[in-house]
């Protein structure tokens, strides 16, 4: 009898913490007024909250936070970039969002820094952020979150992306993407990655530096993060695993562009 009334105690906890949540959503939702097209598309109760999450659950500071990024996208458009607008970004493989997910269901963006093949802030930022839409507009359902999987082969101060450009890219991905970078797995990073490591991390808030993972492929521990995220037989090998397709530009593109008329569709985009 006492275990049960431990377990009823429990789920009557659980309920009290899922209503105090619904209603802090009730309450950011009431306090933003009315929204009409896009915006009230996009501040659906998911979205309220993951906002209030990042700003631990104050209705004040969500709000300021949630109103930010509303301009942001209202000036930026994220949602109306297209492939053509960053294909020659793209034509390396340095970012690309992978054809599988982890086994949490969530999307997979990958990284090659020394795959860089420009020199743009604007069109290197602009291309990761058309990666960010597409990567969460094609999370399955029930999931909201995305992994970045960094590697660091052929890493060097000559192709690193700039300072500048690091802290602008953390600072769209913490403001108005709150939540939705579940891991971020630096993959084999060399040791004088250290130097641009401890510039970069100063730019993390804690969560964001939470959910950093330095792996290396020859520390048999730390692969066990590869073997608890991956199904081996979609990694790439370049990650551990048993993949060895290479990236192919123009196959990338076609499924961009039809992810592109999809999402024109969600968005009512002409």
């Amino acid at each position: 009898m006492m275990r049960w009334r431990s377990h009823e105690a429990a789920d009557l906890t659980k309920t009290h913490v899922l209503d105090e949540g619904q209603a802090k959503v009730d309450e950011l939702n009431a306090s933003l007024g009315p929204l009409v097209g896009r915006a009230r598309q996009y501040c659906s109760s998911d979205c309220l909250r993951r906002y209030l999450c990042a700003r631990n659950w104050d209705v004040e500071k969500s709000k300021k936070m949630l109103e930010d990024s509303l301009s942001w996208r209202k000036s930026y458009r994220p949602e109306d970039l297209r492939w053509p607008d960053v294909a020659e970004e793209g034509e390396t493989g340095k970012v690309y969002r992978a054809d599988f997910f982890d086994k949490k269901g969530r999307s997979v963006l990958v990284l090659v820094p020394a795959k860089q093949n420009t020199s743009s802030c604007e069109g290197q930022l602009k291309h990761l952020v058309y990666l960010m839409e597409n990567a969460l507009f094609n999370l399955p359902p029930g999931q909201e979150q995305m992994v970045w999987l960094i590697d660091f082969t052929g890493w060097s101060f000559s192709t690193a992306v700039p300072v500048k450009t690091t802290r602008e890219v953390v600072n769209v991905l913490q403001n108005h993407y709150p939540e939705r970078l579940g891991n971020a797995i630096l993959y084999n990073p060399p040791r004088i990655f250290g130097a641009f490591w401890k510039i970069v991390k100063h730019f993390l808030d804690r969560k964001t530096y939470q959910k950093i993972l330095f792996v290396y492929s020859n520390n048999s521990e730390s692969l066990k993060v590869m073997e608890e995220l991956f199904d081996l037989d979609n990694l790439d090998a370049a990650f551990g695993g048993k993949r060895t397709e290479v990236y192919d530009h123009e196959k990338n593109g076609r499924q961009m562009e039809q992810d592109d008329a999809r999402l024109s569709a969600y968005w009512e985009v002409e």
